[in-house]
């Protein structure tokens, strides 16, 4: 029989094909090759009168998918070191807590007849794996892949030793030997008859405990300890076969690594909704590389195009160290909301348990019993077809007692009651990050959507409101008055834009604030999404400055640069934040138009200017756009989002003059603090006089910081106009 075309009957290794390395001969393949699963019967399933009883009586099993002769792709002869992380031992070491746990049948003292008629659903039923067909691999991989893989059988020790150590290097990391494409084909074949017989209804859901992994191979390279993509070729398989029952499929890939090659598989199939849950890291984490020598696939961004837009969705995490509560977060927000609206015929699992607490490679610490409450959650979905194949995972214990609590809620088995610990902030802002991007595609991801046309006359943007209570209320407390801005069409949002102290002109000190409109929070109903007033708050941290400065004889400008321009025409009842461009255009105009028409007009002592939020950008432009520095004693910026460098091609003194006379709060939970070499970066004089805040939050750290910021204010009065030797040499 030409081992390429085994049918899986025989699992022995005695018509393995000749040569077999030594590495197959010396390794330890444990419990002296015993068979794990029943099979000293034909299958039950392949009885359909038996299998028809099952069903009526609601009593179908959980089946279980393995070969022993997926162990045959070993490392032991091809690297430097006989071990590998993609041990054969890993399927293994499943089966055997598997055995442990009385979850599959493995001996002739049971009563077969009697489990089968009485309680068929106590052990998991065998589903024989067999290597799958070229025709069924080619359905997402290329005729050339199939053949590089099938032409290890033919190669000698040496050349596999030398293919071995190329293709370990870089993002292929991988190995290969003389038995790797009879493993790979078992692989695929079993997830294959796993999911066919999930989807015809012989078993209720299944596991397939298989090697080589899948998930990274792409459609024309393998990469990543993989061969061919177990789950795409499955998912296709069973959308051919099927066509009528299995249309739309879901692959929920929680292994701690983003799979490329599912991703970029069906990145335009509209019937394919793939969900990854893995350490992204900006790209840096495998299959990313620090070096962006490529676009990295798993960013929240790649969500899918054409048709299968919106059916592709990262939840790629910005570090390791995720645990329960990330994860069980990441299915209550999105995983299940968008599963439920996708409404699939089948579910299948890319099980890499690498994310597992343990696993020293994935850095994360998903316990058992998250595994198993995930599992439990998409058991509600596709009727409870779910089928389970496994990918990564490379800590023996980590990884068997992960697909363990796996099976026991595959079987029925409740999940276990837990503590969930608190989310991480940064995996909270990934989330909502997810829900933002998605919000386009996914009913769920926007609840509480406003038909922003039928709620009636008399309708405003609240951020009109709250710019009319502040010119309101700067007018009662300061006299505060709006300044002209001459723009080409003003609608409300420019209206009151700019605010002024009286008699500024007269005035010897000047003070500039540009900062965002104030923070407002809001509890929703958790019923309809409304937000009562007295359950609304809202908090603007200038107004202290204000205060101080008219208490100080300075005169006032405000500028509120709002985040969004009302238009009289506007229903849309989500717009997000401006970009870029548009802000750095409005900010520069505002500025600009501000330091032409008045300020430089005005006779004064010293001038100080204040940056608050995205819109202390303002600050810098003013300073790069007019020669104006000469006239001002001082700068204080407050920075939670994007921290600007001031320098300009045409005066090399000011990156110098800035450092030297800015103060630079920047929040206590900004990215730039997470990394030394940022920190060491922002500590060029380009950025300013950087000061890290302990607060986070503008309004937080504006209060924080008030006493000395109005100490550096008051030590440079009367300081203007001057730029020193040691600006100059700096």
């Amino acid at each position: 029989m030409d081992h390429h075309q085994s049918n899986g009957v025989d699992h022995s290794m005695a018509d393995a094909p000749d040569p077999v390395p030594e590495s197959a001969h010396d390794f330890d393949w444990g419990d002296d090759h015993e068979e794990l699963i029943i099979d000293e019967y034909e299958s039950p399933h392949e009885n359909e009168e038996f299998v028809q009883s099952l069903v009526d009586r609601k009593l179908l099993p959980t089946g279980c998918c393995y070969d022993d002769r997926m162990k045959l792709h070993a490392n032991a002869d091809f690297g430097p070191t006989p071990h590998h992380p993609e041990d054969p031992r890993r399927i293994e070491e499943i089966m055997k807590i598997f055995k442990k746990a009385g979850l599959v049948f493995t001996g002739p003292d049971t009563d077969l007849a009697d489990i089968l008629q009485n309680t068929p659903t106590k052990y998991m039923w065998r589903v024989p794996a067999r290597s799958a067909t070229q025709d069924e691999i080619q359905t997402v991989h290329t005729r050339e892949h199939y053949r590089f893989i099938e032409s290890f059988v033919n190669m000698d020790t040496d050349q596999l030793r030398k293919l071995s150590h190329e293709m370990d290097q870089g993002r292929a990391s991988l190995y290969v030997g003389a038995l790797s494409f009879e493993a790979a084909l078992l692989a695929a074949g079993g997830a294959i008859e796993t999911c066919k017989n999930v989807v015809e209804g012989k078993i209720k859901n299944g596991i397939a405990v298989i090697r080589p992994p899948g998930h990274h191979a792409e459609f024309d390279q393998p990469m990543g300890f993989c061969f061919f993509n177990n789950v795409p070729v499955a998912a296709k398989v069973c959308q051919q076969e099927y066509p009528e029952t299995c249309r739309k499929i879901l692959i929920l890939d929680w292994d701690v690594h983003h799979g490329n090659g599912i991703q970029n598989m069906f990145y335009d199939d509209p019937n394919i909704l793939y969900i990854s849950l893995h350490v992204y890291a900006n790209g840096n984490f495998y299959p990313g590389k620090p070096d962006n020598m490529y676009i990295p696939d798993g960013g929240i961004d790649s969500v899918g195009e054409g048709a299968g837009e919106g059916k592709n969705i990262n939840i790629g995490w910005d570090n390791q160290g995720m645990g329960d509560g990330e994860y069980l977060a990441a299915f209550q927000k999105i995983v299940m909301p968008v599963a439920q609206e996708f409404c699939p015929d089948l579910v299948i699992i890319s099980a890499g348990f690498d994310a597992a607490k343990g696993d020293e490679l994935g850095g994360c610490f998903v316990t058992p019993g998250c595994y198993a409450h995930m599992t439990h959650m998409l058991m509600s979905l596709a009727g409870g077809k779910v089928a389970v194949c496994l990918e990564g995972g490379y800590n023996l214990k980590a990884i068997s007692q992960s697909a363990l609590a796996v099976a026991r809620t595959l079987m029925g088995e409740p999940p276990p009651q837990m503590q969930i610990p608190r989310i991480d902030k940064t995996a909270a802002r990934v989330l909502a990050k997810v829900q933002a991007t998605h919000a386009p595609y996914w009913e769920c991801m926007r609840p509480g959507v406003i038909d922003a046309q039928v709620i009636g006359e008399g309708t405003s943007r609240l951020h009109d409101v709250i710019r009319n209570y502040q010119r309101q209320n700067l007018s009662e407390q300061f006299g505060m008055v709006p300044l002209f801005i001459q723009r080409e069409t003003l609608f409300k949002s420019f209206e009151n834009q700019v605010l002024v102290t009286p008699g500024i002109t007269q005035k010897r000190k000047i003070l500039v604030i540009i900062h965002d409109p104030p923070e407002l929070v809001g509890m929703p109903d958790l019923i309809d999404n409304t937000v009562d007033p007295h359950n609304a708050f809202l908090s603007d941290g200038v107004t202290t400055y204000i205060k101080w400065a008219q208490e100080n004889d300075f005169g006032v400008i405000d500028a509120n640069v709002p985040h969004y321009i009302t238009r009289p025409e506007d229903v849309d009842p989500f717009v997000p934040r401006p970009g870029e461009l548009t802000l750095s255009q409005q900010i520069k105009e505002l500025m600009n138009y501000i330091w032409d028409n008045y300020v430089q007009l005005y006779d004064f002592d010293d001038l100080f200017l204040m940056g608050v939020g995205n819109a202390y950008l303002g600050v810098k432009l003013l300073l790069t756009e007019r020669h104006c520095k000469d006239r001002i004693s001082g700068v204080v910026n407050f920075v939670t989002g994007n921290l600007r460098p001031v320098k300009s091609a045409t005066d090399e003194t000011l990156s110098g003059w800035y450092k030297r006379n800015s103060l630079v709060y920047v929040s206590a939970d900004h990215a730039c603090w997470s990394d030394p070499d940022l920190t060491k970066k922002v500590n060029k004089r380009r950025f300013g006089d950087v000061q890290k805040s302990d607060k986070v939050g503008l309004n937080h750290m504006m209060q924080r910081h008030a006493p000395q910021v109005f100490d550096f204010i008051a030590e440079r009065q009367s300081r203007s106009g001057y730029t020193t030797e040691e600006d100059k040499m700096s």
